[in-house]
């Protein structure tokens, strides 16, 4: 996935600034298929980057503080490699903990979670089924677009083919 960004030259003349792969990706060793990237992030009060300075090497939380975004793109194997004998949940948890802070420590051991977020979700390629509280599912397919306010859901893909969705979380203040 290519990743290109811009800002302003010394004169304030908009150039490219970098042009080339997500520098903050990771391919997990204990689901293959499961890849995570962060494009993107801002935080709360952030002035537009002059200089397009990448903000992804400081990220310590995946969760964004009201106010603040984070731009993740996430590709989710066929929900069958859960199920293979040589999946090891113990150590997905932990990858997923070291890639994902703030967000990992929400996902319940069946995939359920709920953050202080709007999310737009857009599904760039493949099926994937939305599911939120009793058993209430969506399926969504290329092109669909959701918008995710905070409300405990779980991603499942039901396919057999990888399927890659892209989402903006924007903190939210907690409903109390």
């Amino acid at each position: 996935m290519r990743r290109v960004v811009t800002g302003h030259d010394e004169n304030g003349k908009s150039v490219v600034v970098s042009d080339g792969p997500v520098p903050r990706s990771r391919e997990f060793t204990s689901l293959p298929g499961w890849v995570s990237r962060l494009p993107w992030a801002t935080d709360p009060g952030e002035p537009v980057s002059r200089t397009g300075e990448d903000p992804t090497p400081k990220v310590t939380t995946l969760l964004p503080a009201p106010g603040g975004t984070r731009f993740i793109i996430l590709t989710f194997p066929p929900e069958a490699a859960l199920a293979d004998p040589a999946f090891d949940p113990v150590a997905f948890d932990r990858e997923q903990r070291t890639d994902s802070p703030g967000i990992a420590e929400l996902i319940e051991p069946d995939g359920m979670h709920a953050t202080p977020t709007v999310d737009y979700g857009i599904v760039l390629g493949g099926e994937i089924v939305l599911e939120l509280d009793d058993g209430n599912c969506t399926l969504l397919s290329a092109g669909d677009i959701v918008i995710q306010n905070g409300t405990r859901h779980a991603w499942r893909n039901r396919s057999g083919l990888p399927v890659t969705v892209a989402f903006v979380l924007i903190g939210a203040e907690p409903e109390h």
